[in-house]
């Protein structure tokens, strides 16, 4: 899969810039070195969207394991991300949802570590009010479908299966990240969309997740990886091989990613 033009990953990063850069501006190395509380090295860890609960989680588990450092996270699209990362945001790891993404930084990171893998489902409001039952139907023109826009790694994944069924699905919007897209579903806004298994499954109680069958779905990987601009090289290295661990699988495998 080709690397993203860096002019789109700009574009789309404007919906996320202000969010991304306030909490790095607090939490990225300075003066100090980036040392945090009582000497701590404090971690920032770039995820993709659709890591948020589980990377939140896996940190607990981390620093549980490695009292001497705090890990503290900023999510946003992977592509959002990417053009963090180029501006110079000071951050010490990245973990994007797609590879793509990941190569296009190749002279900004470290050698990459696929960590896991996921799936796409089509997420509708809670009880399927609209009886979407596969693919072809997300095509009807009175049905109000959300996608991610086709920067964004499950965007891209979207398009992609989408076009391999030979299907024109006119969005009522095309989000910046995953998220988005499952809160237009949650609130009603949209009547389904196209989201990951894993984030399908964080509002069991707001949302459906019709599963894709495998011949027509797309697998979305995740690599993770150190960044060159980090002050905190050994640690940045020692979390991103900790996330290939059994410790760090387990919680990932309890969010519902697939192995690597």
């Amino acid at each position: 899969m080709p690397a993203i033009p860096l002019t789109s990953r700009r574009v789309l990063a404007a919906f996320v810039t202000v969010a991304v850069l306030v909490p790095l501006a607090a939490c990225g190395s300075g003066g100090d070195g980036g040392a945090g509380e009582g000497g701590k090295t404090e971690l920032t860890v770039l995820g993709a969207a659709s890591l948020t609960d589980v990377f939140q989680k896996a940190g607990k588990a981390y620093e549980k394991e490695h009292p001497d450092t705090k890990v503290k996270f900023s999510f946003a699209g992977s592509q959002a991300l990417a053009a963090q990362v180029e501006q110079g945001v000071p951050a010490d790891v990245l973990a994007t949802a797609d590879t793509a993404t990941m190569d296009g930084l190749k002279g900004e990171t470290g050698k990459p570590i696929v960590i896991a893998r996921n799936r796409l489902v089509i997420a509708t409001e809670e009880g399927n009010p609209k009886h979407v039952e596969r693919l072809e139907d997300l095509a009807d023109s009175k049905l109000k479908v959300v996608l991610a826009a086709p920067e964004v790694p499950v965007g891209r994944y979207g398009k992609q299966v989408l076009d391999a069924q030979k299907l024109k699905v006119e969005p009522v919007s095309e989000e910046p990240n995953v998220r988005a897209v499952l809160s237009k579903v949650e609130l009603g806004e949209a009547d389904a969309g196209l989201v990951y298994k894993t984030d399908a499954a964080t509002a069991p109680k707001k949302v459906d997740a019709i599963d894709i069958p495998d011949s027509q779905n797309a697998i979305a990987s995740y690599p993770a990886a150190t960044l060159k601009q980090s002050e905190h090289q050994k640690e940045a290295a020692a979390f991103v091989k900790w996330l290939s661990t059994p410790q760090a699988q387990k919680v990932l495998r309890s969010a519902g990613f697939q192995r690597p």
